[in-house]
């Protein structure tokens, strides 16, 4: 009776569970994932960041345009003897004071292109943050539809291991009855119910991981599931795809290349920055002011006003800094060299991944469709022990691994159904093509 209890309280814990539950469609996990994901989001405030360093207001192609202003005020005592013979005066506690207030305008008109290159530089480094800001978005793509499979793989998994249940409860209701009516021993009722008891931990594990993947999953999507939710069990695979076509693919819009050669870009740029420093620097200054001094009794002017604009060229030519920019020269011409061994040994790489995607995914394809044949098999040679068994042709135990052995080739085949799907979503990541994909 414990036994009964135990597995009619786990079928209404499903089906409530079931009841209650949000249906997830990969659709829907992916405008989640993109809108609230915490390593998206931060991904996006990288890339506003090189936005706003990319633009107009921090290239250096702007005046800039300084207010200032002061006040003095002194308190001298001072002995005056006069050069034309006059008394000669002397002060204590004199007071003078000096007012000055300016506008001051300063603006590079050349700098050896160096404010060009720097720019442009900023541009091309807003272009390699949105290409790392699309990695990191490939990326959760990857880690979402792994967790997402695994809570796919674990429904059908319950599912199968509900269904061996119930198979081992009504092996157990024959064998109560078989027993009391003296067609068998007590022995085959203990068999039924260690084996009641195994599937019901079964279950109940399975259970457990369902939920923590669960979790993992809402919290990929930004915590955003309040409740308890299921997700869609089908996949479908794309079997017409073409190695060439995706290789070429994968030789243009791999992300790591687009970055390395983002890279380089931004690194030839900076050998042409470095080089901007051989040439002169033109700047243009120019100033409105306004200037009071109100001085002591000594002095021959008792208070003087200014005011008036002031404005001049200045160059500065840098003919020798004891060879720092030649070294800064070197040193960007080095580092580009690197990026371009850099891109060379990511073609390889690339290629050689692709070509291992490409097959784990034919192989985990190809073993998806033997485990779906096999579990016609298991299938039938369970149906026919099962009959066999009702006849008494068979004992319990032949009985019981027939019965695991079509509830192993069910879980083989889920387990190798999303493994396939996961092996396609990484060739496809390879390829760049992974955010083109329908879900």
């Amino acid at each position: 009776m414990n036994i009964k209890l135990v597995f009619l309280s786990i079928v209404m814990a499903s089906q409530i569970t079931l009841f209650a539950q949000e249906l997830i469609t990969p659709e829907k996990a992916i405008a989640l994932a993109l809108e609230h994901n915490y390593g998206i989001k931060l991904a996006n405030t990288d890339v506003e960041v090189a936005k706003n360093n990319a633009s107009v207001l921090n290239s250096g192609y702007l005046p800039t345009l300084n207010g200032n202003a002061g006040a003095t005020y002194n308190v001298n005592n001072s002995f005056n003897e006069f050069s034309d013979g006059r008394t000669p005066v002397d002060l204590n506690g004199a007071e003078s004071s000096r007012y000055n207030a300016s506008v001051d305008l300063n603006y590079v008109l050349f700098d050896g292109l160096g404010r060009s290159y720097n720019y442009k530089q900023f541009k091309e480094n807003q272009q390699l943050t949105e290409l790392e800001a699309r990695e990191t978005i490939e990326n959760t793509v990857i880690q979402l539809f792994t967790i997402y499979y695994n809570v796919a793989e674990l429904i059908e998994n319950n599912n199968a291991l509900t269904k061996t249940l119930n198979i081992s409860k009504d092996r157990l209701i024959r064998s109560e009855y078989q027993f009391d009516y003296g067609q068998s021993t007590k022995l085959e009722v203990l068999n039924a119910e260690v084996d009641i008891n195994n599937d019901s931990i079964n279950i109940m594990n399975s259970k457990q991981q369902l939920n923590n993947y669960k979790r993992d999953l809402n919290l990929v999507l930004g915590n955003t599931i309040a409740g308890d939710f299921n997700v869609y069990t089908e996949v479908a695979f794309n079997s017409l795809y073409n190695k060439s076509e995706l290789l070429e693919k994968a030789k243009i819009n791999n992300i790591n290349l687009l970055q390395i050669e983002k890279s380089i870009a931004i690194n030839n740029l900076g050998v042409k920055f470095q080089k901007s420093a051989y040439l002169p620097t033109l700047g243009l200054t120019g100033s409105y002011g306004w200037n009071k001094n109100n001085n002591n009794a000594a002095s021959f002017v008792a208070v003087s006003t200014n005011t008036g604009f002031s404005g001049g060229l200045n160059l500065s030519w840098n003919l020798f800094d004891g060879g720092s920019t030649l070294t800064q020269v070197k040193n960007a011409k080095i580092n580009l060299e690197a990026n371009n061994i850099q891109k060379e040994q990511l073609q390889v790489t690339i290629e050689r991944d692709f070509n291992n995607a490409w097959d784990d995914y034919q192989n985990k394809l190809n073993i998806y469709r033997l485990q779906i044949e096999n579990i016609k098999t298991s299938k039938n040679n369970f149906d026919r022990t099962q009959e066999k068994f009702k006849l008494g042709q068979v004992n319990s135990i032949e009985f019981r691994q027939a019965q695991l052995n079509l509830l192993n080739a069910e879980l083989s085949k889920n387990q190798a159904k999303y493994l396939a799907k996961l092996a396609e979503l990484q060739l496809l990541q390879l390829s760049g093509d992974i955010l083109n994909m329908a879900f």
